[in-house]
């Protein structure tokens, strides 16, 4: 199964018994999320508010617990954008993300009573997959505007034999899964790409 499928259906509707998840060092798979977010928001070429959380690790599901195996996760959004430079943005993701190597595996309303338009993009070497969807609030809602961004990689144990750390506590996953935007842990003002 693809991240993406992950990212759709959730790692339980794996059903076969699992091996040990493979070795990968933290700090790389890490970077290699951060980094695919980075790619995201070059391609976006937004000037906005970001609000980036910061990548962080969640058990995988389908694998016993005592095996620490994980997942990192990298939930970002951006706001403070107009809504037509949003759709702008999305429509380069679309088009852009192809020609960086990513397949996209779902384009098209996602599940959410109001049908915001969504991508599921799988890296070209399988390790990583984004998920980001356009939510257009209407005028007067608490809420602004955004491209919600959720990249995540494929599941791994720690090289060290330990558990990756520091994993998300229930109370932030429960806030992510909500999809309501969360105060901003740190906010700052991105430049477009070729802007000084």
């Amino acid at each position: 199964m693809t991240v993406a499928g992950l990212l759709l259906g959730g790692c339980s509707q794996v059903s076969e018994k699992k091996e040990a998840g493979p070795v990968r060092d933290e700090a790389v798979v890490r970077k290699r999320v951060t980094g695919a977010s980075s790619e995201i928001l070059n391609i976006m070429a937004l000037k906005g508010k970001v609000q980036p959380p910061g990548a962080f690790s969640v058990k995988c599901s389908d694998y016993p617990p005592e095996d620490n195996v994980v997942r990192m996760r990298h939930p970002w959004s951006i706001y403070q954008v107009p809504d037509a430079d949003l759709k702008a943005a999305m429509g380069r993701l679309q088009k852009e993300l192809p020609e960086k190597g990513w397949k996209i595996v779902t384009d098209g309303p996602d599940d959410s009573q109001a049908k915001s338009p969504q991508i599921l993009a799988d890296s070209g070497d399988g390790q990583v997959s984004a998920d980001l969807r356009l939510r257009i609030t209407p005028p007067g809602s608490e809420y602004q505007s955004a491209i919600e961004v959720t990249v995540v990689s494929s599941c791994f144990r720690n090289e060290s034999g330990s558990a990756a750390r520091p994993v998300a506590t229930a109370a932030e996953l429960r806030q992510l899964e909500s999809r309501e935007r969360p105060v901003p842990l740190a906010e700052f003002t991105l430049r477009s790409a070729g802007s000084p």
